[in-house]
This record gives structure tokens, sequence and C-alpha cells, in this order.
């Protein structure tokens, strides 16, 4: 841990270590009360382990920068609980366990570009595109003209993920789906 970060350089994104551990910050707030020194509320996210906090900092105060590093890579299969990529550069392959992939495994397809970061030179995680397209495995009929009211239905996508998409979707349409959230986001042309 060399380079250190102070509090006033934190923005949503940012990776700082604490304890020996890398840490993305998801939300700050700075709050400057009357009374007493400013402060910095917090909710991290541990990438090793995908839990987070809430964590308050005072003002001024330093953390490290971790040693992380991103390489796009291609995802190839799955063997197992084992989810094998591929550098893009170099062809060394690297794995991560379904806890390491977390929800993005509901949304990974053969042969897709995702960013795999590194800690201290170890697979930790996996960042996909905001969006993937997916085609619908698996629902019920579609209601033709139904596109207004707001009603949703399951539908199974080919990674296996349910999804709750409006009534006029159809078996074998494809879908854009919000890797951040799982939500649908609209039907793809094709």
């Amino acid at each position: 841990m060399a380079e250190t970060l102070d509090t006033s350089a934190f923005r949503r994104g940012l990776k700082i270590e604490i304890d020996r551990e890398p840490w993305e910050i998801i939300e700050f707030q700075h709050v400057k009360p009357g009374k007493g020194s400013a402060f910095v509320r917090t909710r991290i996210k541990n990438l090793m382990t995908g839990r987070s906090i809430e964590k308050t900092f005072k003002s001024g105060d330093v953390v490290g920068k971790p040693d992380i590093d991103e390489r796009e890579m291609q995802y190839l299969y799955r063997e197992g609980e084992h989810y094998n990529f591929m550098d893009n550069k170099n062809y060394e392959q690297t794995f991560l366990t379904a806890e390491q992939m977390g929800d993005a495994k509901n949304f990974i397809k053969d042969n897709t570009t995702t960013h795999i970061l590194f800690f201290n030179g170890k697979a930790i995680g996996v960042t996909l595109p905001n969006s993937m397209d997916l085609k619908v495995v698996k629902c019920d009929p579609g209601i033709r003209g139904d596109t207004v009211s707001g009603a949703t239905k399951p539908a199974e996508l080919e990674t296996g993920y349910v999804v709750n998409v409006p009534l006029f979707i159809n078996e074998g349409d494809t879908l854009r789906i919000d890797t951040r959230s799982g939500e649908y986001l609209t039907r793809v042309a094709g």
C-alpha cells in the first residue's frame, strides 16, 4: 500500500484499501455539522466478499489505494462452480468461483467481453457491461396489444435468470437487461 488518498478524493466507484482489503465506494456524503468537525459518511462494498457496510470517516482521514489491476477478458465457459476467462492480450486463462462472480453469473454468456479485477495478482471479481442482450427461453404467451397496462410476468432467460417483463414479451424474444439491477430495459429488435 504505497499510495494514499484522503477523504476529499472520495467519489462513487473509487477503490480504497482498508485493513489490507479492497473496497469500492458505492455512496458517499460530505457532512459539515454546525458543531464539531466535518466527516464523510460512506457505503462501501468489499471487493473480495461482496458485502456492503456503512462507514464514517473524519474529514482528512487517509486510506490506502489498493493494488488493483483491471484486465479485459473474454468469458469462455463454466466448469462446475468455476467460471473460466481468457485474457484478450496474452491468452492466459483464469477462473472465478460462483461466489466471486456474484450477480454477474445471472447475465454472463459465452464469449462475453468483461473486465476482471485483480488484487495483488489474484482474480477477485468481474465487471460486466451495464446491459446485456439475452434471449427468453420460457414464459407465458404474450398478450397482443397489451403495452400500456404496466403488468408484468416472469420470464426465464438463456442463463437461467428469471426477470419480470411486460405482458407482450414472448419466448424467443431478445431482451436488454440491466446487469446492475437485474431489471428488464427493453426488447431488442432482431
